[in-house]
């Protein structure tokens, strides 16, 4: 079983993440309030992205500086690919791994990128509205 344990957000007008209890899902746009997702709407499998926890803690970073939104518990996030799943009341559709950037390793530390690769969270398509929060658990439909 897996279950959100954070959430991030990017606004608008600022480049840093902030964590949330709670985001709104809208289907096409992302999760409302985070920058690159919500204001112009998301691209075709990028409208939310997930990491496992024991990952993160794994690179010796915290769940915000991942830059991946939700941050979950337990394990087999990559198995959700290819599939729906719901996350709180919002139906998901897992797209691909979502690999780590050259601008991640610039927030973080060099070698980051190494240390993640293929394994540094989920895309995944946001298909229906909804709230997520902390504390919501992910499963598969």
């Amino acid at each position: 079983m897996m279950r959100v344990e954070a959430i991030h957000v990017r606004a608008p007008e600022d480049d840093d993440v902030q964590p949330v209890e709670t985001v709104q899902a809208v289907t096409g746009k992302g999760l409302s309030g985070d920058r690159y997702y919500f204001a112009d709407g998301a691209r075709p499998g990028m409208a939310l992205t997930l990491i496992e926890a024991g990952v993160v803690a794994d690179v010796g970073l915290s769940p915000g500086q991942t830059r991946r939104q939700l941050t979950v518990s337990g394990t087999g996030l990559l198995d959700l690919i290819g599939k729906r799943f719901r996350v709180g009341d919002v139906e998901c559709y897992g797209v691909e791994i979502c690999e780590p950037c050259l601008h991640l390793q610039e927030l973080t530390r060099p070698g980051i990128i190494k240390e993640l690769v293929h394994r540094a969270g989920l895309n995944a398509d946001i298909l229906s509205d909804g709230s997520i929060s902390i504390g919501d658990d992910i499963v598969v439909l």
